[in-house]
């Protein structure tokens, strides 16, 4: 049978601010509206794709959303070595049709408050976008006293220019934008 070139999956790497992580890129969505992060292998039960990257000796988490998977390996590997073998990985896996991240059930979500609202829209309008194309995510966890608590996940977790972004970028923005904001913390994963 002859595969239409809308079968075809392409994978590329692609660098992101953190060393210890790299950006795989593919032309299908894998995980759309929604975000799984693994810094463990533990907690991966829920994703065979998460599960079997860990298998490799090399990584240290795993990060999946929309149409990428960023890979945090230890720091006694080179990217070099490592990228044709994990685009290869990544282009099977897709080809085969294997289970990226099996169904989870939905929290319910509390009410929020309106500068809640407005810090959300923010973080999705303006934050999301760029965080994205650095292979993480950014959630909103919660607003308490003047202070936004954030979580920072796949490559932005334990990114050395992660603080800088925090501080500088979000922080700065959402103080201009909500008075009601005196700093913004990252939550650790």
């Amino acid at each position: 049978m002859e595969k239409n070139i809308n079968d075809i999956i392409t994978v590329y790497a692609e660098a992101t601010p953190n060393p210890e992580s790299m950006k795989f890129v593919a032309n299908k969505m894998l995980l759309p509206n929604d975000s799984a992060d693994f810094r463990t292998k533990e907690l991966a039960e829920n994703s065979a794709l998460a599960k079997a990257l860990f298998e490799m000796a090399f990584v240290k988490g795993v990060f999946i959303m929309n149409n990428f998977v960023s890979v945090t390996k230890n720091s006694d590997y080179e990217w070099f070595d490592l990228i044709p073998d994990l685009r290869n990985f990544f282009t099977e896996w897709l080809e085969d049709g294997k289970e990226i991240v099996s169904a989870k059930r939905e929290l319910s979500s509390e009410e929020e408050t309106e500068i809640e609202r407005k810090i959300k829209q923010l973080l999705e309008d303006h934050v999301r976008p760029a965080v994205e194309m650095d292979g993480g995510a950014i959630d909103f966890k919660s607003f308490k006293n003047g202070v936004v608590t954030v979580q920072m996940k796949g490559s932005c977790s334990g990114c050395p220019s992660s603080t800088m972004t925090l501080k500088s970028g979000i922080e700065n923005l959402l103080k201009r934008m909500v008075p009601e904001v005196e700093s913004v913390e990252a939550e650790s994963v």
